[in-house]
């Protein structure tokens, strides 16, 4: 495999532009492909994925300086190849015009909706799971028989340089276009007249993808993050509670957008869930310095930000556990903490955390927990964990977040036949399986209208007996 720093870089508007121009071209000499020819994109993409992963599981790992191979197979390369495969099975229902009602006013009339594809669109991809977050939005994209440039993340050299040699394998540049370089490439190709343009990263760096799309009118979908809570009940189980959110906290070494962000837990469970929690996660991981097992920080930089994150905690008085004082660290793997006795003031409990990091938050009825989570900007995911049905309707009801899963994190993003999108500032929009079609289509409406024309009763001069018996049996 090349060196990344091998690979020839787009780092002009004018390259960029050109890219998109002749993909432009591309669209208008096919603007519908045809069910089969969309079908068989996906699976060449699909065969070259499953040909290609030990490279790619390799390339992740040498931008991680360390990810479990294991997290690659199952939080990228298996939801990648199960997307693939739900959209090839039911591209052709999906394809299908919908049939819609004619009022009686209208008749005689024939009334559906049709979906076309927009054109050309734009992917930004960020580091975090760059295979998943790439090939997911491309899989939706292509179904939708649409032409589409990705942007890959700089902080993930190796994997982008892997991901755009298979797709060059796979597609005509004039189909599918791999962009790769620094942040000023992203910031242009995000200033293209695509016809639409998905984002998924920072929510900071989302409002400026925003701005630059307002410019060309370009619809966005804006998949963020934000800080996604869990709640344990008065009642279930610590142990199996704690399991699932020291999974969901400590894949991908917590960097993951929907992992669970802090813990609301009934105050006299407080020290019970603690003590779970640390079980579960020595459970998971027996050890974390030389484990492959455990996944590295993506870089010195983000590990930086959560050493400050923790020094800051301690300053204002949080109780900082290390779940594995005895042991050194090394590399950039950090190990998981708890954090106790937080409050507001603290960074932690400001920003999205996107780390091993999980602070605990002490609650005295449910009511006094749901008032927290609504106090705070809509989060991307919300996990409850209880079995009563009454506390779990009352969790769905009094909350809004992108998307929940009760009694278990991070799952609910697997499914292909449910959307997966933010809300507010985690973001708009959605895809996954057919919401990905639909949002990478034009829905567009079509009314048919034969030889008998029943309209010309309403056309002008007013004032008909006819027209006066249509408002009275309509208007009403």
């Amino acid at each position: 495999m090349n060196t990344p720093s091998a690979l020839p870089l787009v780092q002009s508007d004018t390259d960029l532009a050109a890219m998109f121009a002749a993909q432009r071209r591309a669209f208008a000499g096919n603007p519908l492909p045809p069910a089969a020819q969309r079908r068989q994109w996906l699976k060449s993409l699909r065969q070259a994925l499953l040909a290609d992963q030990t490279q790619l599981i390799d390339a992740i790992g040498q931008d991680f300086a360390g990810r479990s191979a294991d997290e690659t197979l199952l939080a990228e390369l298996l939801p990648c190849m199960q997307g693939l495969r739900h959209a090839e099975k039911h591209l052709q229902r999906w394809m299908r015009a919908s049939r819609r009602r004619v009022s009686l006013a209208f008749q005689p009339a024939r009334a559906q909706v049709r979906y076309q594809p927009l054109g050309v669109v734009g992917i930004i991809v960020p580091w975090n799971y760059p295979l998943f977050l790439a090939i997911g939005p491309l899989t939706g994209a292509l179904a939708a028989g649409n032409r589409v440039m990705l942007k890959l993340s700089e902080a993930t050299p190796a994997t982008g340089l892997a991901l755009k040699q298979l797709l060059e394998r796979v597609f005509p540049s004039d189909l599918v276009s791999v962009v790769l370089g620094e942040v000023e490439v992203g910031q242009a190709f995000a200033r293209l007249p695509f016809d639409h343009l998905l984002f998924t990263g920072a929510t900071s760096v989302g409002r400026q993808v925003m701005l630059a799309a307002a410019h060309n009118l370009t619809p966005v979908t804006l998949e963020l993050g934000g800080k996604s809570p869990a709640i344990v009940s008065a009642d279930v189980a610590l142990d199996s509670a704690a399991e699932r959110i020291a999974f969901g906290k400590t894949l991908n070494a917590g960097q993951t957008c929907v992992a669970p962000d802090y813990v609301l837990v009934p105050r006299e469970r407080l020290q019970a869930f603690s003590d779970a929690y640390q079980r579960a996660v020595r459970r998971l991981y027996p050890r974390i310095a030389d484990n492959p097992d455990y996944t590295a920080i993506i870089n010195p930089s983000q590990l930086q930000r959560l050493q400050r994150l923790l020094d800051d905690a301690r300053a204002k008085g949080a109780q900082v556990l290390d779940l594995y004082p005895d042991e050194t660290h090394q590399g950039r793997r950090l190990p998981p903490h708890l954090l106790l006795g937080v409050h507001d003031d603290m960074q932690v409990m400001q920003d999205e955390i996107f780390g091993p990091l999980l602070p605990l938050v002490p609650y005295d009825d449910l009511e006094q927990a749901l008032a927290y989570v609504n106090q705070r900007p809509r989060p991307l995911a919300l996990y409850y964990f209880g079995y009563d049905r009454t506390g779990q309707e009352q969790v769905l009801r009094h909350t809004h977040s992108g998307g929940v899963c009760l009694n278990d994190t991070l799952l609910h993003v697997a499914q292909d036949d449910l959307p997966f999108g933010g809300i507010g500032p985690s973001g708009m929009g959605h895809y996954h399986g057919r919401d990905g079609f639909l949002t990478f289509s034009k829905a567009k409406a079509v009314l048919a209208k034969q030889r008998l024309n029943t309209a010309r009763l309403i056309y002008p001069p007013y004032g008909k007996a006819l027209q006066r018996v249509v408002y009275k049996l309509f208007i009403r």
